[in-house]
């Protein structure tokens, strides 16, 4: 892994001091006077993320000042790995175990570079972890946001149904999990009839990925994830600013994907099912139109008023499916409406949830992580606007608002109540550059999620 993260008892490191800056003035009067020469003509500030390096007297680099804002800002290590000249160095600092676990994971997020398709030079600049840290904690949480990333940002030609497929076998394959899928028309046979009128329209055929891991007597924890790999936005076709991005549209997969392996890599004493709708929302002949009624899984005719709304018509499908075995825990993720980044922006994942209890320990974990979501309400009157004049339901409301409602509100129609849920809209991207945090694919609230089912399940 690039930029790697080394065991404790690694010698000979450079020290890497932290500094918050109305905490400098009072670091340089405990300092000789050259020191404090040096870093006033470097103008050192310790505003975040500004370093200084110090020198010893032969002119080696022997400490390295960094300013801080909040000392437990996970991104507050994340500019270093490319910042700082290769090496190896180590924090010397009174920060809590927690905190330095945190930014041991910004600090490898920071070294992530998206370089499939071009040269890349990699730097070898690398943290000696803390004795009090948990490696392998810090290792497999890294490990699972760089594997979200590197789904997210790979292009449609190269992350189809079935590469998405591979993925989640490869995966399977690693932790001696199950694998299996529901392939093309087979779906049909098989009852998934909305995943298979979405990406029937594509040469890539679609499927249902089913993973499964863990102990048949310990509780049911059930992930789903929108597999989308590419959304024209079928017959209503999406502008071309607006298409240019949806290879993302595969986000929530994504994030179930890398959370399955957190889970998987630490063990949790949970029985583990991941199900993944995989399609491309192409245009064809056969590409189901608005105004159609599609069948579901769940018996529910559902009429489509948009076909660009159709991350919701597989996940029902597979939330039926999931929702069969009455799970403990049943949670899904889903790059799925605009709506939701209107109202908090692109940088926070809106959470839906139908267990207040549910919904405020997840919230209270992603807090604590510093992985912050934000719970919008399952407002239950907005349901009329899915009302169809044809059928049970319709796919998506007539007006514009409340667009992340009324999607949570139809998913919601196939959770039957009793079920834990929590249905998390989200971004999955970065519009642009910060510490470790590139433009490009991101995992978004994982740290939170996993964290509340550490607390849960250890």
């Amino acid at each position: 892994m690039e930029n790697s993260l080394l065991d404790a008892g690694t010698s000979g490191a450079i020290p890497l001091e932290p500094i918050l800056s109305e905490e400098l003035e009072d670091w340089l009067k405990c300092q000789q006077s050259k020191t404090k020469r040096w870093v006033d003509a470097n103008g050192f500030n310790a505003k975040p993320g500004k370093i200084c390096l110090l020198p010893d007297d032969r002119g080696n680099l022997a400490r390295v000042l960094l300013g801080v804002g909040e000392v437990e800002d996970p991104w507050s290590l994340a500019g270093l790995p490319k910042q700082l000249p290769p090496g190896t160095y180590r924090l010397e600092c009174n920060w809590q175990p927690e905190t330095l676990e945190r930014a041991a994971i910004g600090w490898n997020l920071g070294a992530y570079n998206y370089s499939v398709y071009r040269p890349h030079e990699e730097r070898h600049v690398s943290l000696v972890l803390d004795a009090h840290c948990d490696a392998s904690l810090i290792t497999n949480q890294a490990t699972a946001l760089r594997l979200v990333r590197d789904l997210v940002n790979t292009p449609a030609a190269d992350l189809m149904p079935a590469d998405l497929a591979a993925s989640a076998r490869s995966l399977a394959e690693k932790f001696d999990a199950e694998f299996g899928e529901i392939t093309g028309d087979a779906l049909l046979k098989a009852n998934y009839p909305a995943i298979h009128a979405v990406g029937r329209a594509s040469c890539h055929a679609p499927r249902l990925i089913d993973l499964r891991w863990g102990n048949m007597e310990h509780p049911r924890v059930t992930l789903v994830g929108k597999g989308v790999c590419f959304d024209s936005g079928g017959l209503d076709l999406k502008s071309s600013a607006n298409m240019r991005l949806m290879k993302k549209d595969m986000g929530g997969a994504a994030h179930a994907l890398g959370l399955a392996r957190m889970i998987m890599a630490a063990e949790l004493p949970v029985r583990l099912r991941v199900l993944v709708p995989a399609v491309e929302n192409a245009v064809a002949g056969n590409a189901f139109r608005p105004g159609d009624v599609l069948a579901s899984r769940a018996g529910i005719s559902i009429e489509v008023e948009n076909t660009d709304a159709e991350g919701r018509l597989v996940l029902a499908d597979a939330l039926t499916d999931a929702a069969a075995e009455k799970p403990e825990l049943l949670l899904d993720f889903a790059t799925l409406t605009g709506a939701a980044r209107v109202a908090l922006g692109t940088e926070l994942p809106a959470v839906f949830c139908n267990d207040d209890e549910l919904a405020h320990s997840l919230m209270g974990s992603a807090q604590a992580e510093i992985d912050p979501v934000w719970r919008l309400p399952l407002h239950a009157p907005y349901r009329r606007l899915l009302k169809s004049q044809i059928a049970e339901i319709s796919s998506a409301g007539k007006t514009p608002y409340a667009g992340a409602i009324t999607a949570a509100l139809f998913l919601q129609e196939f959770v039957p109540q009793g079920i834990p849920w929590a249905h998390f809209d989200l971004m999955a991207w970065n519009l642009e550059n910060r510490a470790g945090r590139p433009a490009g694919g991101e995992a978004m609230g994982l740290r939170g999620i996993f964290r509340y089912l550490r607390g849960r399940y250890s």
